[in-house]
């Protein structure tokens, strides 16, 4: 089968994804819509996928360039001559990939398509119900997602939900040595940022961990200020923040107004293969976001065994099971996430059932190798409903 992999941009998503195809029979062409700057993903795309030149994949979408973009990919079809194209954010990549005719079509929802902007305005609604009506087939990595979807009009006969998944050999838990040993450790050392001072850990402490992008949909504001109220109340408490985005200047005042910078770790963007030891020096994982799918951050932590306190979004809710695997809060309170805060701070000693309970969630659920196969299926499914 030839396929057209059509996303964004290039993320640690892409590359999983494409890594995955480029494993199997099918021959994959990666098609790139923009180059937005904020991808994090390092290495490059899998040797046996051919990346594709056209007249997108040089600067940020805009709809102005709607016309030339799909005039293009029709140039793209012809000379490639794909059985499918799989294709993602529903409003950019799938509504291009609708527009220039060809099908089959599957459609692939990143979740905030679906759960934010398909309501920005009526001009998203009405790009979102478009594509989906015209597109064959759907996928999606979470029920939320799905339903949604149908509520566009896709029909429900033509969808499959995938959970993404992680890889659960790198994703893994630290010895008991290694867990025993983080008492009164200093976090941090050698791989963390330039200007990022270890932070000592400190007897009984908790040490919360999010890796959510500073941006306004996921929601690290208001942790950070939640964790300012918490940290006041018990010191004890210390949080590590990776990532970056436009939100940097406000959350670190906020840190630093609070008097709450010499307890926080901020490590900057991280690369994936560094990732399972950030996440094991937490105790808790947090997910502060407004708006999600099946989080793979939240896959990954469950993963090392690190359990979660979440937002109360839907997503959310079909992964985390209160005082099972994790824990959540109510979207968006600030108050709320504090006294969670504190309440974990003065049960430390159920953390290591929820620990087991966590990585158990993942093994059943987020396993990249067992997932994958949906993703085939999928494609199969749509070659036969066209």
């Amino acid at each position: 089968m030839r396929v057209i992999y059509f996303s964004s941009d290039y993320t640690p998503h892409d590359h999983r994804f494409l890594s995955g195809l480029a494993t199997t029979s099918h021959q994959v062409f990666y098609l790139r819509l923009e180059r937005a700057g904020t991808a994090t993903e390092r290495r490059p795309v899998p040797f046996s996928v051919e990346q594709l030149q056209w007249a997108g994949g040089r600067s940020r979408f805009r709809w102005r360039d709607v016309p030339r973009l799909v005039l293009d990919l029709r140039r793209v079809i012809r000379e490639t001559k794909p059985d499918l194209i799989h294709a993602g954010p529903i409003q950019t990549c799938a509504f291009l990939a609708v527009l220039s005719g060809f099908r089959p079509i599957l459609a692939m929802s990143w979740g905030f398509d679906l759960m934010q902007d398909a309501d920005r305005s009526t001009l998203w609604r009405w790009v979102t119900q478009y594509t989906l009506r015209r597109s064959t087939f759907f996928i999606s990595d979470a029920l939320v997602t799905r339903d949604r979807a149908i509520g566009f009009g896709m029909s429900p006969e033509r969808t499959l939900v995938f959970p993404w998944g992680v890889d659960l050999g790198l994703f893994a838990p630290g010895s008991p040595r290694q867990i025993a040993a983080r008492s009164g450790s200093r976090i941090g050392g050698a791989g963390r940022k330039a200007g990022s001072r270890g932070m000592q850990r400190g007897k009984g402490s908790l040490v919360l961990f999010c890796n959510r992008s500073w941006e306004p949909r996921y929601g690290v504001d208001i942790l950070a200020r939640a964790f300012v109220k918490a940290s006041k109340k018990d010191p004890r408490i210390r949080l590590i923040l990776l990532g970056d985005g436009s939100l940097a200047q406000e959350i670190r005042r906020t840190l630093t107004e609070g008097n709450a910078m010499a307890r926080v770790l901020v490590g900057g963007p991280v690369a994936q293969a560094d990732l399972p030891r950030w996440y094991r020096m937490a105790d808790v994982f947090v997910s502060p976001s407004h708006v999600d799918g099946s989080s793979v951050s939240l896959m990954e932590a469950l993963a090392c065994g690190v359990p979660a306190l979440v937002s109360d979004i839907p997503a959310n809710k079909e992964w985390i099971q209160e005082n099972v695997n994790g824990w959540r809060f109510a979207d968006g309170d600030v108050d709320g996430l504090a006294d969670r805060i504190l309440a974990l701070a003065t049960s430390r000693r159920k953390l290591a059932t929820m620990r087991r309970a966590a990585r158990a969630s993942a093994e059943q659920r987020a396993d990249w190798s067992k997932n994958f196969p949906l993703l085939l299926q999928a494609y199969e499914m749509t070659l036969t409903q066209n």
